[in-house]
């Protein structure tokens, strides 16, 4: 008997047989195939899920300390403003051109004493730059950041962030821990 097939057997096989035999292996695998698919889909959604709340949960994490920084900053810049606000004095009224012009002993109404005229008040100095501090970034950490930073500078770089705090945003927490450590204070 020979093993080569016909044309016609050969085409009995491929168009017959063969579904035949797909079929008949499909009822018996085809259960376990869609159990085996089930498995492998809610493994990889459970995957998926574990994955989506953990970054979710960072990506809170992190807007939230970005927002404290923010907050942070825009506290400090509001409260330098608010600090570098002074009342301007308002401008004395005009002479006319017959009035005498004011004298440094003039009189007051009230007594007939001469009034000394005052002397100008002395303009604030500007704060040291802030690229001078040996902090970086110093304008935005918070007070506990920036306390955090100090005991490893020396005592010219402590009187530079004490100078610079006191003529900007005047943090008592930073104020007070330059002190402690400039004058060797327990914290």
């Amino acid at each position: 008997m020979s093993d080569r097939k016909s044309p016609v057997e050969q085409a009995l096989d491929l168009f017959i047989y063969a579904p035949i035999g797909f079929l008949a292996m499909a009822r018996d695998e085809l259960p376990k195939l869609i159990e085996r698919g089930h498995q492998e889909l809610t493994n990889q959604a459970t995957v998926a899920k574990m994955m989506g709340e953990y970054a979710v949960g960072e990506g809170q994490k992190e807007a939230g300390k970005r927002f404290q920084q923010a907050s942070e900053t825009i506290t400090g810049i509001t409260s330098a403003l608010n600090d570098r606000r002074r009342p301007t004095p308002s401008p004395a009224p005009p002479r006319s051109p017959s009035s005498p012009p004011p004298s440094a002993n003039a009189t007051s109404p009230i007594s007939s004493a001469p009034v000394p005229a005052a002397p100008p008040a002395p303009a604030a100095p500007p704060p040291p730059p802030v690229d001078g501090l040996a902090i970086p970034g110093y304008d935005a950490l918070s007070a506990s950041q920036v306390v955090q930073r100090l005991a490893g500078l020396s005592g010219d770089e402590l009187e530079a962030v004490r100078s610079y705090e006191s003529a900007t945003r005047g943090r008592k927490t930073i104020l007070n821990r330059v002190e402690q450590l400039r004058t060797g204070s327990p914290s």
